[in-house]
């Protein structure tokens, strides 16, 4: 840093909101030698209270109703305050309720000196430091709690799997714990359209030393004062770059972030969202699943990412949840097995989307374990007549086509395989798999050595009526049931792991199991779509989709669209899923 690391800190007396707030702390980093600047909120009344703890990089200092005025008109008065921060617990609420709120600005962010590197090893172990430290105040009762959003949940996972001391509780309300498979490749194709806008709004906005972000009312300017672009760019890692550059789980950047769930402990609600198709989703109910933890919990939430989070009905779960691990006062019962292992929210009937009156409508319902125990995993046959089957018939010699084209071409180029109208209602939870049998022509393709194909699927619901049933993405924007990807070259499978499941794949996405595509040759792959619920009523069906391409609903800032991942050279050409000899189906968990 060209500048010198000053310490300077303020403690303010809130008299109004009864707390105290200590503003821009500097933590020392053991890991490394550096600081951070965190924001410490805790009641006015002298004591030890537990702590709840967010580490990111949206600025510890950015007020909310600057960061996304819209998002924030629309959240829960109760948690509206002077200090909200986006997808962060307001400090008023939690410390008129016997919390501490620690809000910390990630390494290179904020006030944060240092390289920003985010969902890095680094993140990882500030984060770590900062709890140890947090454990250690005199204000802190010991116990440490994690409660947050998106990547304030996100990042919750690998650093509980660290186990530091005074970690008490975590609550990752919608944030992955697989980077690789949940939010940079889906199936092995680059999810870049999010990555981009993310970084470009939210992150680089935010870097430490960035000039006049008071001026654009984007926090506070630096306090060592400003870096020229020049010392900008060298104190980051760009996460467009990185991510295009390294298409592979066994390369170096991909690899150091890879970690075991099971090593975590800690005592953990997992919030997953239905409408997170593209994003989160996957990594809650994965998260879930593989934790290490005695007491664990999977909860399914619909609506958008933002708002559900400060619901009174969520709020007081949370509450109850961190009152049970971080207080002792276990008046739900989340240690006496009162509260259910699993609570699943039942997309049952049209509500519109983005209607969090209507939402609130759908029925909840609890289980024991995930996957339900008395699941039916069944089969619907793809057939050459565009139906889903739950009969296996034997095609006449066949191939359906679609055409792949320039992956810039506005028209996508779809299959739609329909299910006859239920004839009784028909609820579909939990994970979802796709057996496709498919080839490539490319004999127009100025490089048939160099081929693959890119599988996109789209899971759609339809009432009675004829009427597309739509729910509520993370953007608020309307989103299908559910979603599945898979570059072919990226087909194998690890069946010897213990991740491997039949009804949901295991892939490695290394650079050794590349298996080449060849014009003509047909490929068995299995597709995994991520996992979903949707109660389909009488005279309703289901529609699953097939393209080369990303298909709406629900599609919008997650497209895979990247010129360098998806060359027109080597994906264009007509595309085509074989019925003689070969099974295509659709794998649904049907609840009895």
């Amino acid at each position: 840093m060209p500048n010198q690391i000053r310490d300077i800190s303020e403690t303010f007396v809130d008299e109004e909101n009864q707390l105290i707030f200590h503003k821009n702390i500097s933590v020392p980093l053991k890991w490394n030698g550096g600081v951070l600047r965190i924001n410490v909120y805790r009641p006015e009344v002298e004591g030890t209270y537990p702590s709840l703890v967010t580490y990111g990089p949206y600025g510890k200092d950015i007020y909310y109703g600057d960061f996304h005025e819209k998002s924030f008109s629309e959240v829960n008065p109760a948690h509206k305050s002077k200090y909200s921060a986006w997808e962060t617990p307001d400090p008023v609420f939690w410390t008129k309720r016997g919390y501490a709120v620690v809000r910390a600005d990630e390494q290179g962010l904020g006030q944060s000196p240092g390289l920003l590197d985010t969902m890095s090893v680094s993140t990882a172990n500030s984060f770590f430091d900062l709890i140890e430290w947090t454990a250690e105040q005199d204000w802190c009762s010991g116990k440490v709690g994690l409660l947050g959003v998106s990547y304030y949940a996100g990042s919750q996972w690998r650093v509980a799997a660290k186990r530091p001391k005074g970690l008490a509780a975590i609550v990752p309300h919608e944030g992955m714990s697989d980077y690789y498979r949940d939010r940079c490749r889906h199936g092995g194709i680059l999810s870049n359209n999010f990555i981009n806008f993310w970084w470009n709004r939210q992150v680089i906005t935010n870097q430490y030393g960035r000039p006049n972000r008071s001026q654009s009312r984007w926090g506070e300017d630096t306090i060592e004062g400003d870096l020229n672009e020049s010392e900008l760019a060298q104190n980051r890692r760009d996460q467009n770059a990185d991510n295009a550059a390294n298409p592979f789980l066994d390369d170096e950047y991909h690899a150091s972030k890879v970690f075991r769930l099971e090593d975590i402990e800690v005592p953990l609600l997992s919030v997953a969202n239905w409408g997170g198709n593209t994003l989160h989703l996957r990594g809650n109910v994965e998260g879930y699943t593989w934790a290490g933890s005695k007491h664990k919990f999977l909860r399914f939430i619909v609506g958008r990412h933002d708002l559900p989070f400060y619901y009174d009905g969520e709020v007081e779960v949370h509450r109850s949840f961190l009152e049970a691990f971080l207080k002792d006062n276990d008046y739900a019962g989340w240690k006496s097995g009162k509260m259910p292992p699993v609570s699943v929210c039942l997309r049952k009937g049209d509500v519109g989307f983005n209607n969090p009156d209507g939402e609130q409508t759908f029925p909840r319902r609890d289980e024991m374990e995930w996957p339900i125990a008395r699941t039916e995993y069944i089969k619907f046959f793809l057939t050459p007549d565009l139906a889903l089957d739950k009969a296996a018939v034997q095609a006449e010699p066949a191939i359906l086509s679609y055409d792949a084209g320039d992956v810039s071409d506005k028209e996508v180029k779809v299959l739609e395989f329909r299910m006859p109208p239920v004839q009784a209602e028909l609820e579909v939870t939990g994970h979802v798999l796709a057996h496709l049998a498919v080839s490539v022509d490319s004999s127009a393709s100025p490089s048939p050595e160099n081929l693959d194909i890119d599988l996109f699927l789209n899971l759609r619901h339809f009432t009675a009526a004829g009427k597309e049933i739509v729910y509520t993405g993370s953007a608020g924007d309307a989103v299908s049931v559910t979603r599945g990807w898979l570059r072919t070259s990226m087909r194998k499978v690890n069946r010897q792991s213990t991740y491997h499941r039949e009804y949901l794949p295991r892939r490695e996405y290394r650079s050794i199991d590349i298996q080449p595509v060849q014009s003509g040759v047909v490929y068995e792959c299995d597709v995994e779509l991520w996992p979903t619920n949707v109660v389909v009523e009488r005279g309703g069906w289901l529609v699953l989709q097939v393209s080369s391409e990303d298909t709406e609903p629900g599609v919008g800032l997650f497209k895979h669209n990247s010129p360098i991942d998806r060359p027109a050279a080597k994906f264009s050409g007509t595309n085509n899923i074989h019925f003689n000899g070969y099974e295509n189906y659709l794998l649904l968990p049907v609840i009895p």
